[in-house]
């Protein structure tokens, strides 16, 4: 059997990770799987005999054409149809094991992370979720260390005020979600408005292909009646799923899949429901996505 060249097995071998960094910076499979050939493009011509950790070099080199890309998304989103909401990714129920390297790849935390500025959310991404040093985040952002310090800094604050209060344990999510799922699929008015915060959030992305709400719902009042009208898919239709590292609903309509629904829960009830229905946005969802760190 050919064995590969050392450049090609490098980055085989950190392929899963380099995805991972990629997608939690663009919240797009797609764009993430973009920056990977650019990547493996300029992989190829670099001389390994230069490289001191090459782990670490191709985390640069995806961070540093994963930021040139977030200006290209920038300007898609502005002109996007409707709530843009992170493309869904089915994953494998292990990766709740690393209850880190979960919630970054959560719905939420990714919704968090659309709030932060590019070189905010790379900076964050790279130190607190895959641990690198403050010269090597330097050299992927083109930043000082000193700089890379405060952004870093401002980042976590940032998103502190913006993360649920509390960690929320995999088994509160599917015991909310089987609640949610039960109430909908029966039209239960009262057991969805007793599972869902008062204040509550639903977002919804069709981006102009299919039919969804074009602003934030928000208040269980409105959620509520909305959701009912899944009862018209029939008991079954709502599949419990394991989408970006948390339990999830998958809405599956004469044999498609028609919506992922992922949801934020806190203090025992869904403050946060998101409904991706763009159909270019669901290809990750029939199969499973290695995500790690």
């Amino acid at each position: 059997m050919n064995r590969m060249d050392p450049a090609t097995e490098d980055f085989v071998a950190h392929r899963n990770l380099l995805f991972t960094v990629a997608y939690e910076l663009l919240g797009s499979a797609a764009d993430a799987e973009d920056v990977l050939q650019e990547t493996w493009l300029k992989w190829v011509g670099v001389d390994l005999g230069t490289v001191r950790d090459r782990r670490a070099y191709l985390i640069r080199m995806v961070t540093r054409q994963a930021l040139m890309r977030l200006r290209t998304l920038g300007r898609r989103k502005e002109s996007y149809v409707g709530p843009w909401l992170p493309e869904p990714l089915l994953t494998t129920p292990d990766v709740a094991e690393d209850v880190e390297l979960a919630e970054s790849v959560s719905m939420a935390m990714l919704l968090v992370l659309e709030t932060l500025t590019p070189a905010e959310r790379a900076v964050f991404v790279l130190r607190e979720v895959f641990a690198l040093g403050y010269d090597e985040i330097a050299e992927a952002v083109d930043k000082s260390q000193a700089a890379v310090r405060q952004i870093a800094h401002r980042a976590r604050s940032h998103v502190a005020a913006r993360r649920p209060r509390a960690g929320v344990s995999q088994a509160e999510i599917r015991d909310a979600l089987d609640a949610f799922r039960r109430a909908a699929e029966t039209g239960d008015l009262q057991g969805l408005l007793a599972v869902l915060a008062p204040d509550a959030v639903f977002l919804s992305d069709g981006g102009g292909v299919v039919e969804a709400l074009l602003e934030p719902l928000v208040g269980a009042e409105r959620i509520a009646p909305l959701a009912t009208a899944l009862s018209r898919f029939g008991a079954g239709a709502l599949q419990p799923a394991h989408v970006n590292g948390h339990p999830a609903l998958v809405l599956r309509v004469d044999g498609g899949i028609d919506a992922v629904i992922t949801v934020r829960v806190e203090g025992g009830l869904i403050s946060g429901v998101y409904a991706v229905r763009n159909p270019e946005k669901l290809s990750r969802v029939y199969e499973e996505t290695p995500v790690s760190r």
